[in-house]
C-alpha cells in the first residue's frame, strides 16, 4: 500500500516562492504518475499539474510558466516549485498518485496548506 505524505506548504506573499514536496513510502515513485491537485475554500479540488514516466510534464493554464513538478527519484520524492504566487494560489494542495501500469487504483496525501497572503 502505497503511502503519499504532503510538506513544505505555508504562508508566503503574493510573488514569493515554495517548494512542496511529496514523498512515497511503500512504493517507488518512478513507478507512478503522480499530480498535485487544489482546494480552495469553499471551491472543489482542482488539477495543478502531472508528470508521468521520466520527465514528461503537464501543467493546468492558471499555473503553466509559474510552476514546475519534478521527480528526485533518489529521495522518492515529487516536487512541485512554485512561484511568483499569487492570492489564488491559496489551497490545501494534495498529492495524488497513480501506478503507471494503470493497476491498483489511486492514492491521495492528507494534504498540505497553501496561503499566499500580504
Amino acid at each position: 500500500q502505497v503511502q503519499l505524505e504532503e510538506s513544505g506548504g505555508g504562508l508566503v506573499q503574493p510573488g514569493g516562492s515554495l517548494r512542496l514536496s511529496c514523498a512515497f513510502a511503500g512504493g517507488t515513485s518512478s513507478d507512478y504518475r503522480v499530480a498535485w491537485f487544489r482546494q480552495a475554500p469553499g471551491k472543489e479540488r482542482e488539477y495543478v499539474a502531472r508528470i508521468w514516466a521520466g520527465r514528461t510534464t503537464n501543467y493546468d493554464d492558471s499555473v503553466k510558466g509559474r510552476f514546475t513538478i519534478s521527480r528526485d527519484n533518489t529521495l522518492n520524492t515529487v516536487h512541485l516549485r512554485m512561484n511568483g504566487l499569487k492570492f489564488e494560489d491559496t489551497g490545501v494542495y494534495y498529492c495524488n498518485a497513480g501506478h503507471l501500469s494503470g493497476f491498483g487504483g489511486t492514492f491521495w496525501g492528507q494534504g498540505t496548506q497553501v496561503t499566499v497572503s500580504a
